[in-house]
């Protein structure tokens, strides 16, 4: 029985994602839940489960193809009788995982109950199997590294009449093995490679038989910090004028000279994220009237703070930098000042004031820009906000930001300073009322004490929506985080 998945509405209203990679070919066997591809929306890719088990049929759509919502992607080929739910995702019909041999285990019988599963695309169908589930068996190295004979074999042609229409290409190309596990672990390193952003098919395991185990999980991590620009670095910058920067990832490549042979111009199709980005700023800079104020502070305090506290060992395995303190900063700001916690609601005619800080963090990520926030940065100590901005990097460089790290802000920063700016007129995140830019931490002559001398110097800029902050209320907000970064012990007195 053929039973067609179609595109679901990832739970953000959205009408189409694009495909970005599939993880399964034609006549592969898949399991209940079992990714089969990564799905980008307008926020974020996501990895989409087959609510079925069976058989790869047929895949619908390509890899880079912009689908909308509610059409079909892939056909899988599934035990048992149809239940007349056709090809609704959620239908409770669907076959269980083959055994190893290939065979499909016996059916649930009618009267047995049977437990739905939650997966991302509502609770997909019912494993039909029941009894205890046979337990993995560990392969020794040379088993793994032996070809099995099943794994090699062709898989039977598929049932469907449509199943032929599938493009030879993608099975052709495909290296995936029907009967391949996936990466061996425990469960709570599986959840520390998730919160890091970590893809365990990329590890090999050091434990026995190849277990993947929490020290290959960090080490993965701190080689992947040590390759992508940190978007949460210190900003600090000596006075050397302009410096050269390597080229941002989200650019395709070096682009060739002018005057020379071949294709003089490229177009490159807008979708994906920076479709979104395109469409979000836009709305931000037409409909929010902005209003930009700047100040400089002396941040020497604050730079000394910071460099007393790495030496203590409550912030020991934590990163600190002046986007800490400035976020500390801004969260006992937005208490004192809560119109630059607020958002327009044209349609309620009303004007919602948050009692609560989501606050986003703008990160230059290879997919583009993207703000994710921390929910509840006001409940918030420094070691744990510290903790909290570098899992957020971590994640938005992995590409495994999702959408519910992208919804809900109240507040941003962006954090300019680590690219060598000094200010800017950042355009606000659409919904909220004021972003903060840092600045560059430069050395400079400042009048300190009646007299001059070399200085830690930070420009802020604040971008608010001028519906809902008047001038004074910015100046003061501005202000008031300005007064914190120039004595730390200020924050007392906002608490």
């Amino acid at each position: 029985m053929i039973k067609e998945f179609l595109l679901p509405d990832l739970g953000e209203g959205l009408t189409e994602s694009e495909i970005v990679s599939w993880h399964v070919a034609v006549g592969d066997i898949v399991t209940l839940n079992q990714v089969i591809a990564d799905v980008e929306t307008a926020k974020a890719v996501v990895e989409l489960p087959s609510p079925y088990a069976g058989r790869v049929a047929q895949l619908h759509e390509q890899a880079g193809t912009v689908v909308e919502v509610g059409a079909p992607i892939v056909s899988f080929e599934v035990a048992g009788t149809d239940t007349g739910n056709g090809g609704d995702a959620g239908g409770r019909a669907g076959a269980s995982g083959a055994t190893a041999e290939g065979t499909a285990p016996a059916m649930f019988s009618p009267e047995e109950p049977q437990k739905r599963t939650p997966n991302l695309v509502g609770y997909g169908a019912v494993p039909e199997r029941t009894g205890r589930p046979a337990r993995r068996r560990w392969l020794t190295d040379g088993q793994a590294q032996a070809p099995a004979a099943a794994a090699s074999a062709p898989a039977p042609a598929p049932a469907s009449p449509n199943a032929g229409a599938a493009e030879p290409d993608v099975v052709a190309e495909s290296s995936v093995s029907p009967t391949a596990e996936r990466p061996r672990s425990t469960p709570p390193v599986r959840k520390l490679a998730r919160d890091l952003g970590i893809d365990l098919a990329d590890i090999s395991g050091t434990g026995p038989h190849g277990l993947i185990v929490r020290s290959d999980v960090t080490r993965a991590a701190e080689e992947n910090a040590a390759d992508v620009a940190d978007v949460l670095g210190d900003a600090t910058q000596p006075n050397v004028g302009a410096r050269l920067l390597p080229p941002s990832s989200a650019d395709p490549g070096p682009a060739p000279g002018v005057g020379t042979s071949g294709v003089r111009e490229e177009r490159v199709p807008i979708a994906g994220m920076r479709k979104h980005t395109a469409a979000a700023m836009v709305a931000s800079a037409f409909t929010a009237p902005h209003v930009t104020v700047f100040l400089t502070v002396d941040v020497t305090e604050s730079m000394e703070l910071l460099a007393r506290l790495r030496g203590q060992k409550t912030f020991e395995g934590v990163k600190l930098t002046p986007l800490t303190l400035a976020a500390k900063a801004v969260c006992l700001a937005l208490q004192r000042h809560p119109s630059l916690n607020s958002r327009w609601d044209e349609a309620a005619r009303d004007i919602v004031q948050y009692r609560y800080v989501n606050l986003g963090i703008a990160a230059a990520t290879p997919r583009g820009l993207m703000v994710p926030n921390i929910k509840d940065a006001q409940a918030l100590g420094l070691r744990e906000l510290a903790a909290a901005l570098g899992t957020l990097a971590q994640t938005a460089r992995a590409g495994k930001t999702t959408p519910a790290d992208l919804s809900g802000g109240t507040f941003s920063i962006s954090n300019v300073g680590v690219f060598g700016i000094d200010a800017g007129t950042p355009i606000l995140n659409p919904g909220e009322a004021g972003i903060l830019a840092l600045g560059a931490v430069r050395q400079q002559p400042w009048v300190h004490d009646g007299a001059l001398a070399v200085r830690q110097v930070m420009t802020l800029s604040l971008s608010f929506d001028h519906r809902l902050v008047d001038g004074e209320q910015g100046a003061r907000f501005l202000s008031d985080v300005g007064a914190v970064l120039e004595e730390p012990a200020m924050a007392l007195a906002l608490m």
